[in-house]
């Protein structure tokens, strides 16, 4: 089909004002409160084009106006922010020991949440028990005549940076798996944008997407539960995530600390995961599957073998923050995942090597932030329904 001039204007108009209303959430979003003349001189745009496009976000729901604000010269405005009563945004995690699923507001307030323990299993079967706990979290009160804006689904390996496909999830003996697929046969009816990321990669997004005060310029999220992965994002409108040609970016807990140590679930030998994760510490303390792993060994703590294996594996993830700090410079580094849940016998060690060694390369004693999330259930999960939130917002027609 030929393609007049007067189409192809058409399609740029409609392109620019797309354009113009991301830009205009985005920012509202970062920097809750701003004005429309705020927003125009920020932008360098036109006040016509900034009150245009608000008042189409105002009539979609996406924006409410809130207080008088005093102005220094013109008119005052009013203050603008994202709208948390129209939309809702599900987030599900599925972990080695369980099912996580979130629905939050446009800002990142939960709105509800469930959690339930559940052994490996099959892919299909997974995704079964994962679509009932959605149904649940759908079904509750709160989220009654909200608009359902999509679903991000995190797993525990490596994603294909092209498609939602699941490479390899060795603590859960997955390979190849296109998960989406068979939770969208559970879920028929579930509309909006739907996107597959991996857990840690996922947690970092949000860490740093959901964050209106301070925002780093980059953050790099350590996940340290049943296996050790890691995310790092850089910022702007819309954070990139890095990847890696093949989604293998901070696999970390699959880089050789020990040449020649034990076998990985990975088939290879000395891997992070054999010092420092849930299933090498289940492996060398005999705590069984069907155990709560923190649980136990808190109860544990006055033996000495449950004493030395947590500061053994406390030195190698502090091992594993300093490489990671000298390879790839993160503004912030935030350590989350069940195992921060056993304090300071596992994080001690891990903060003491770290600290005392991660400014031997700079000369100065400036301390890189670290800041450890002592609850992290929900973190994947919550990140997950961020990118949803990035993606429609930079999808806005």
């Amino acid at each position: 089909m030929t393609i007049t001039s007067n189409q192809h204007q058409a399609g740029d108009l409609h392109f620019l004002k797309r354009l113009n209303r991301s830009a205009i959430l985005e920012m509202v979003r970062r920097t809750p409160g701003m004005t429309r003349a705020d927003i125009a001189t920020r932008a360098q745009l036109t006040k016509a084009t900034v009150g245009g496009g608000v008042q189409t976000l105002l009539k979609q729901g996406w924006l409410v106006e809130g207080e008088l604000l005093k102005s220094s010269g013109g008119r005052p405005g009013r203050a603008l922010h994202l709208n948390d009563h129209r939309h809702v945004l599900l987030g599900a995690e599925v972990s080695v020991h369980g099912l996580q699923v979130i629905a939050c507001t446009l800002s990142g307030k939960t709105l509800h949440q469930r959690h339930i323990r559940m052994a490996p299993d099959a892919p299909d079967t997974t995704a079964e028990a994962l679509a009932g706990l959605i149904r649940e979290v759908i079904d509750h009160p709160e989220l009654n005549e909200r608009q359902l804006l999509g679903l991000g689904v995190a797993l525990p390996g490596p994603i294909a940076p092209d498609r939602p496909l699941l490479h390899l999830a060795p603590n859960l003996g997955w390979r190849d798996v296109w998960f989406l697929d068979l939770l969208r046969a559970e879920l028929p009816d579930l509309g909006g944008r739907w996107l597959l990321d991996n857990e840690a990669k996922a947690a970092a997004f949000g860490e740093l997407y959901f964050r209106t005060d301070k925002t780093p310029e980059s953050l790099l999220y350590v996940s340290a539960s049943t296996g050790i992965g890691s995310g790092i994002v850089g910022g702007g409108h819309w954070p990139l995530v890095t990847r890696g040609t093949h989604g293998l970016a901070g696999e970390i807990g699959h880089t050789v600390l020990q040449p020649g140590g034990l076998y990985c679930h990975c088939g290879n030998r000395g891997c992070a995961e054999t010092l420092v994760s849930g299933w090498a510490l289940r492996a060398a303390l005999g705590v069984g599957e069907e155990e709560d792993l923190v649980d136990t060994l808190l109860h544990r703590l006055q033996e000495p073998e449950v004493a030395m294996a947590l500061k053994r594996a406390g030195e190698a993830l502090g091992t594993l923050l300093l490489n990671l700090h000298h390879t790839l410079d993160p503004a912030e580094i935030v350590l989350g995942g069940s195992l921060t849940r056993l304090g300071t016998p596992l994080l001690t060690p891990a903060l003491e090597y770290f600290t005392a060694n991660q400014n031997r390369l700079l000369g100065t004693t400036q301390q890189r932030p670290l800041r450890i999330i002592d609850d992290s259930t929900f973190t994947a999960a919550r990140g997950a329904a961020a990118e949803v939130l990035a993606n429609t917002i930079h999808a806005t027609a």
